[in-house]
């Protein structure tokens, strides 16, 4: 059986890993409403998940304004799909699936 990833496994964090395994770059406000968490709050899981080797932080600017922009790394998206994988494995052994309501 594939492991859980404790460094994907806080729902935040998991959150954010699927939203970036959806597009190419994200905006950091565009992450941060998504997952619906503080400013504060959504850096010190950007930077955990950084950290790790599976988000990719840009800074920039638009205009005078400075911005930030997520984007998952290879390794990333190879721990995020491993991770989805444990995920399944775990509901599989209940008889469901992960569609079934």
């Amino acid at each position: 059986m594939t492991e859980l990833n404790p460094v994907i496994h806080a729902p935040v964090r998991l959150r954010v890993m699927s939203l970036l395994a959806a597009v190419e770059e994200a905006e950091f406000a565009f992450v941060r409403d998504e997952v619906e968490v503080s400013d504060s709050v959504m850096s010190k899981h950007a930077a955990a998940l950084e950290s790790a080797g599976y988000v990719a932080i840009r800074k920039g600017h638009v205009g005078k304004r400075p911005r930030t922009w997520l984007r998952l790394t290879p390794e990333g998206r190879r721990a995020y799909t491993s991770h989805v994988a444990a995920l399944r494995d775990i509901v599989a052994r209940s008889g469901l699936s992960l569609t079934d309501g």
